[in-house]
């Protein structure tokens, strides 16, 4: 009932208040993502999504071990870096190579930050985590359970995003077998995260890397087939993965341009929590298309 939570609020301490305000936003904040999900405007969105940022991390400074707001604030980054920073570095390039190399070194600045939250959110009732994910990981993410896969997963993201950026620095790129095993441990514990999201990385981390240096295009085929199987073909984001990786590298176009248009025939509407990704995916797979002449050897 209202009134006895009110008389409770008004015998409570001012700093009891604001952390209970703050722990109660972040859950909120933690939890309001399916409404960014289901915009269908790209631009609203990355217009809105800085102050919400600024808005998150202003709130940590008052509760710095509060996992929601440290998964919404890590998510956020990671997210925003990719769809506004990251991959408009790509669309911009070709007109301008100096605003693109400046885009990529933001994007890998925003990724950094994604990383140190989400791993403030592992840490939190962990304490030796970070210095053990070093030392053994594989037996360090056995602690890790269901209820961590969110945090594991935009860590992990945002970790193999920076790295794809830093392909040149041998001390970042060095990390991918640790990122790798992060994200194998949040596929194990749930695999059908984000409708089947964490496959997505697998489509790209397998398709991405040639077979001498342990890439498969075999598992990069059967990652897509678990992505779309999962998410009932609701996805675009599987299918521009798997064009962009593993028909580029075999210089399948006919391949690459089948994926990319089934890509852009998935109805947007169809699957409200998936509109926005699916209009950021839909998006490349257009870019792609039209720039198949400069993809591929005739």
């Amino acid at each position: 009932m209202l009134v006895p939570v009110v008389l409770a609020l008004a015998a409570a301490p001012a700093c009891s208040l604001r952390a209970l305000a703050v722990n109660q936003l972040g859950a909120a904040l933690a939890g309001s993502s399916s409404g960014w999900a289901s915009d269908d405007d790209l631009e609203l969105v990355r217009d809105a999504t800085p102050f919400a940022l600024k808005t998150m991390e202003s709130l940590l400074a008052s509760s710095p071990d509060n996992r929601d707001l440290l998964l919404a604030t890590a998510s956020g980054f990671t997210q925003y870096s990719y769809v506004y920073v990251h991959t408009e570095a790509d669309y911009v390039e070709g007109r301008d190579l100096a605003a693109a190399t400046a885009m990529r070194e933001r994007a890998r600045r925003l990724y950094r930050r994604a990383i140190g939250y989400g791993m403030r959110g592992l840490v939190v009732g962990r304490p030796s985590f970070a210095a053990g994910l070093r030392r053994d990981a594989a037996g360090e993410l056995r602690s890790l359970g269901r209820e961590d896969v969110a945090l594991l997963y935009w860590t992990s993201a945002a970790w193999g995003a920076l790295i794809s950026l830093s392909k040149d620095d041998g001390d970042v790129a060095g990390d991918l077998p640790l990122v790798e095993t992060m994200m194998g441990r949040a596929r194990e514990l749930d695999p059908s995260f984000g409708d089947g999201a964490i496959w997505d990385f697998f489509i790209a981390m397998e398709g991405g890397k040639p077979a001498a240096a342990g890439g498969s295009a075999t598992r990069a085929r059967e990652a897509f087939d678990r992505a779309v199987a999962i998410s009932q073909g609701r996805r675009a984001a599987p299918y521009v993965s798997l064009a962009e990786s593993v028909a580029v590298s075999a210089q399948d176009r006919a391949e690459f341009q089948s994926l990319l248009r089934q890509a852009l025939a998935i109805d947007p509407d169809a699957a409200p929590e998936q509109r926005l990704a699916n209009l950021v995916a839909q998006k490349r797979a257009r870019w792609l298309l039209a720039r198949a002449d400069e993809l591929f050897i005739e």
